[in-house]
């Protein structure tokens, strides 16, 4: 009997973590309603992005690999301010960002495994279900988990598109539309600020990559870290064409108008979605959306806190024991708290918070451009020609992109 060999899945991991963290309310929420307005309109806009915005996420593990350190150990050696300013950003983003996963999470539990439809309560449980897996195992169990959640995911997403196609009775429209007027264009910024996720997460990957390192059951070297961001970003962009395609063809022209409220919202979707394509796929589509969320909401809960802890033992000098876990309860208590007195609200913050990723993506691209393309990386890990006008292109690409925006208010 032949065997497969399973070593490459083994030394997949923080690009699959990244894809865990891109794959929620960019996908599920964005891309869905992205669909569902513009029919296949705004394909462009997601392959773009996920073009422009390619090689300041890959220089995260490229660099910690490369060099043995995390983005932020390069950001300050770029200078103090720069940390302190991706420090305060973060700081001002990461509750909301916490409490947008969570609640459509929630919103998704109630939905599939009843017991009660209040949204914080299962928010409250989400939470420490997370907090409870991340307690066991760390960060191996979460390298382990996002494993067969992304497969889960990847494949009850294609089943429910191809069945969708095979169930509509309309053609599709491939026409590519530019949005205009306040509302669209406010849309299609939020689209774009968290598509596929903020440009933060290039340090989430760069402190995933040093993790991945330390398990020495597997050589995890630059080049191995390179291919393993490709598998997991090419994941988010077949996905994220997915997400789109299935809002396309279930719900445009639908005239249904989505409900703020996560558990409404949660239930139209997975209503549309089993109407259009048959009761029989409830499963699948439930799957699907609740492990998209999931994932989303373990793989923030990790990556924030580790990358305050981070950014505070480098601003202040001193490692402090138990730091990791002080910055997991804070953030945990300051969600649930959004959740309770925010709660109507939350799509104001969560449009802030998907306004201000995009605005300052031009911050987290330069620094990261000049930090891979300076003296603290190695020669031979620096970014070919290619890849520099790439990285060029984006970075005119976003700052262009943002004064437009900023115009067009």
């Amino acid at each position: 009997m032949i065997t497969p060999n399973l070593n490459w899945l083994k030394k997949l991991g923080p690009g699959l973590l990244f894809a865990g963290a891109a794959i929620g309310v960019s996908h599920l929420v964005q891309s869905t309603r992205a669909g569902a307005d513009f029919g296949f309109g705004l394909v462009w806009a997601l392959v773009l992005i996920h073009i422009v915005k390619y090689p300041f996420f890959q220089f995260g593990p490229r660099y910690a690999t490369a060099t043995g350190e995390s983005l932020l150990d390069g950001y300050k050696r770029l200078g103090k301010g720069v940390l302190l300013t991706y420090f305060v950003l973060n700081l001002a983003t990461m509750f909301t960002i916490q409490a947008a996963v969570t609640i459509v999470t929630a919103g998704l539990a109630a939905n599939l495994f009843g017991i009660t439809t209040n949204p914080i309560i299962w928010s409250i449980i989400i939470t420490l279900i997370c907090i409870s897996l991340l307690i066991i195992g760390k960060y191996k169990l979460l390298d382990n988990l996002m494993k067969i959640i992304i497969i889960t995911l990847t494949l009850s997403t294609i089943i429910a598109l191809i069945l969708a196609y095979i169930n509509t009775s309309t053609i599709p429209n491939f026409t590519q539309i530019l949005p205009k007027g306040s509302i669209e264009v406010g849309f299609l910024i939020a689209f774009l600020g968290w598509m596929p996720a903020p440009l933060d997460v290039s340090i989430w990957q760069s402190l995933w990559a040093i993790e991945k390192q330390k398990d020495k059951t597997t050589e995890f070297n630059t080049k191995e870290a390179i291919f393993d961001f490709n598998i997991g970003f090419t994941a988010t962009l077949i996905l994220g064409i997915c997400f789109v395609s299935l809002g396309a063809l279930v719900m445009f022209n639908s005239g249904e108008t989505f409900s703020g409220s996560a558990v409404q919202f949660s239930q139209q979707l997975i209503t549309l979605y089993t109407k259009n394509l048959g009761p029989e796929m409830y499963i699948f589509i439930a799957a699907a959306a609740f492990t998209t969320m999931f994932s989303t909401t373990i793989t923030t809960l990790d990556a924030s806190p580790r990358a305050m802890t981070k950014a505070f033992d480098l601003l202040t000098g001193k490692s402090f024991k138990n730091m990791y876990w002080f910055w997991i309860s804070f953030l945990a208590l300051g969600t649930i708290l959004i959740l309770i007195f925010f709660m109507s609200e939350m799509g104001v913050l969560i449009k802030i918070a998907t306004i201000l990723s995009f605005l300052t993506a031009p911050f987290f691209a330069i620094i990261n451009y000049v930090l891979i393309s300076g003296k603290h990386t190695p020669k031979k890990w620096r970014p070919s020609l290619q890849l520099k006008i790439l990285s060029w292109f984006g970075i005119l690409f976003l700052i262009g992109f943002s004064i437009w925006y900023l115009f067009s208010l």
